[in-house]
């Protein structure tokens, strides 16, 4: 009696398992591991095409499969970590059934998530125009809410793909039969002298780069289309760099006290400088008009420098080293700002600030946030909006601190940055060097200035970073070592110089502002509780008509902004509670607020402070900039002047959770 002929299908999947055989203990997972990709890949294709149009704008078309290539790795590094660990102790004769049994579970788990997360895809693109991500995972707390859309409003769609899903499931756990019926039994040995390389390589693959921070989304934001970076990425590595962050999205801002959200907004919108403000949005409930206080023709283009941990520690006009000659020679052509503080100690903090008057909070800048990622208010997509050619302009790689998918989802339409520059004259740790980053600066405004259409820029210096890397034969060092912090700022500080006295020659310097300005100190610390003197940075304005003055006023990162639109005589809507420093308002107090730690200090007036701490009761006292010190009191702070303080810390982290801070 003739041998029955295998089916189709245990042709294909006896020849599957022939192609990992060789693999012994380790065949089931290098099958999944491959049959990750296998899934990814073809789910990325069908996407791709059926958004071709977009993603043919975009003009990244083969670089969504190189890269999707690269978070699938990722992807299936993570899911056969768990069983890879525990090979050693089950991948014996001993337990070898159980060996089995526990990869088959494994498989059918894995292959299921995925398949689910794939299939669901498209009709959460359809819906948020994006990958499944954090909202992905909020919906889960409300199963029956979220059932009876979907049944109600995609009950076809639902069937279909818990139905594809199980089959599917079904049809590729056939794969591995042929594994489950080995009785070979590989060598013990063998398995075990390998397992430290696959290791190895595993963890490669799953952190994906040699830069100090693994790979992540903002990594593989290389468009301005939140869609289309979104495409790269796979939904179920989407969903669980979601949930990784939703540790610190805590309402860590709750320590600090309670108070009710209208409360919260009375306190804020209260303020003298938007007292005559109408707030008419329930959606954005900061969302105001504001008037420009220069009334031109044609508002101006806006250029902003963003220089890396340049603290008033290194302005000698404001108590430091004296290694910022050009910036204490440009600080007589404008606005200098006395009394400007920083409300962090990171770059992000400085970044949210800045673009976006965004208070700080205890939990992490909203530039690395999920919720933020897009429909986030920032100047970029205001001045957008108003026709402006957006832009963000870096040295090093836009990815880290997730800032490219920050800005390219929100509002800035070009990014520069290690990548983009030809044969730059140094390149360092944190990439090209500053004098780089502002010859490629000027070459582009020169360029849009040509073209005629107005344009604004935030460009972010980096050489003053630790290893303090910059070429040599530019400056006369101030200290020793070569490669020191105060030599790095005189460095930077040149080559900031360089590009103002350059731009000032240019055609487009008659109808451009600029703001200087530091995101934050290279060092924070001291004895206080907030080391209020290591917040305090230089800030500067410049422009055909800025007048020189000194701020003297106490002053935060968040008044830049509307500061900034003012003097461009641009009158328009944002949500943005920072103060237009161009309107005189006799008797009505500076103020900024600092977070630090787990602590947010708010000062005002005459210097003085409230520090919130959590779930401890609030201090009061008086900064003294003479001795860089905060004198703190016995006695607790004015009911009012505490209020102010919470609903302040309070504020963002509402706006944030909500997503009510954007524009309509």
């Amino acid at each position: 009696m003739s041998k029955q002929s295998p089916s189709p299908a245990g042709s294909i999947a006896q020849g599957w398992y022939r192609a990992f055989r060789w693999a012994g203990a380790y065949a089931p997972l290098l099958q999944l591991f491959c049959l990750i990709l296998i899934i990814e890949g073809v789910s990325r294709a069908g996407l791709v095409l059926w958004q071709w149009d977009r993603v043919a704008d975009t003009g990244i078309f083969p670089v969504i499969f190189l890269q999707g290539l690269r978070v699938d790795v990722i992807q299936a590094g993570l899911i056969i970590t768990l069983p890879l660990l525990l090979l050693p102790f089950f991948g014996h004769g001993k337990s070898w059934t159980l060996w089995k049994r526990l990869t088959l579970t494994w498989w059918i788990i894995a292959v299921a998530i995925l398949l689910f997360m794939e299939l669901a895809t498209p009709t959460f693109i359809a819906q948020y125009d994006v990958r499944p991500n954090r909202l992905f995972i909020e919906y889960l707390k409300y199963p029956r809410e979220v059932f009876a859309t979907l049944w109600h409003g995609f009950r076809l769609q639902l069937i279909f793909g818990v139905t594809a899903c199980i089959v599917l499931t079904i049809a590729l756990t056939r794969l591995l039969r042929p594994w489950l019926a080995e009785t070979r039994i590989p060598r013990y040995r063998n398995t075990l002298l390998a397992w430290p390389l696959v290791v190895l390589a595993v963890f490669a693959g799953v952190r994906s780069t040699t830069e100090h921070r693994p790979a992540n989304p903002a990594m593989f934001a290389l468009t301005s289309d939140a869609l289309v970076n979104s495409l790269i990425l796979n939904s179920a590595w989407s969903v669980e760099y979601a949930i990784y962050n939703l540790k610190h999205e805590a309402n860590a801002g709750d320590a600090y006290g309670q108070m009710d959200n209208q409360t919260i907004l009375d306190e804020v919108r209260g303020v003298p400088w938007l007292a005559d403000a109408s707030f008419a949005s329930e959606q954005f409930p900061t969302l105001h008009h504001q008037v420009a206080t220069r009334k031109r023709d044609k508002p101006m283009n806006l250029v902003i420098v963003l220089e890396e941990s340049l603290g008033a520690t290194f302005v000698e006009s404001l108590g430091g080293t004296p290694v910022t000659p050009n910036l204490e020679r440009l600080k007589n052509d404008g606005w200098w700002f006395e009394h400007l503080y920083a409300t962090g100690t990171r770059s992000v903090r400085g970044i949210e600030a800045v673009i976006s008057s965004y208070l700080p909070t205890p939990a992490r800048s909203v530039v690395k946030l999920s919720l933020s990622q897009n429909h986030f208010f920032t100047i970029g997509e205001l001045l957008r909006r108003k026709g402006y050619d957006t832009g963000f302009i870096y040295g090093g790689e836009a990815h880290f601190d997730n800032m490219r998918s920050f800005f390219t989802g929100n509002g800035f339409e070009h990014i520069v940055d290690e990548l983009d520059y030809e044969s730059p004259e140094f390149t360092g740790s944190w990439g090209v060097s500053d004098e780089d980053l502002f010859n490629k600066t000027q070459k582009e405004l020169e360029k849009l200035n040509a073209e005629g259409k107005p344009f604004f820029r935030l460009v972010f210096s980096s050489s003053n970073h630790s290893p303090f890397e910059f070429p040599e034969g530019r400056i006369s060092l101030y200290d020793e070592p070569y490669n020191s912090v105060n030599n790095a700022v005189k460095y930077a500080d040149y080559a900031l110089g360089q590009f103002i006295d350059k731009a000032r020659e240019s055609d487009y310097w008659d109808n451009t502002l600029f703001l200087i300005v530091a995101d934050h100190d290279a060092r924070v610390y001291g004895q206080d509780l907030v080391p209020i003197k290591n917040f305090q940075i230089p800030g500067l304005i410049l422009g055909p008509d800025i007048e020189p003055k000194k701020v003297e006023t106490i002053a935060s990162q968040i008044d830049l902004a509307p500061t900034m639109l003012s003097l461009m005589g641009l009158d328009n809507d944002n949500p943005m509670i920072g103060r237009d420093l161009t309107r005189e308002l006799p008797g009505a107090p500076g103020r900024a607020m600092m977070q630090f730690s787990n602590y947010y200090a708010w000062m005002e007036g005459d210097f003085d402070v409230t520090v919130l701490r959590q779930d401890q009761p609030p201090l009061s006292g008086t900064y003294m900039p003479d001795k860089a010190r905060t004198k703190f009191r016995d006695t607790p702070p004015a009911e009012d002047v505490r209020k102010r303080a919470l609903a302040h810390s309070l504020l963002p982290l509402w706006l944030y959770r909500e997503q009510k801070y954007d524009l309509p």
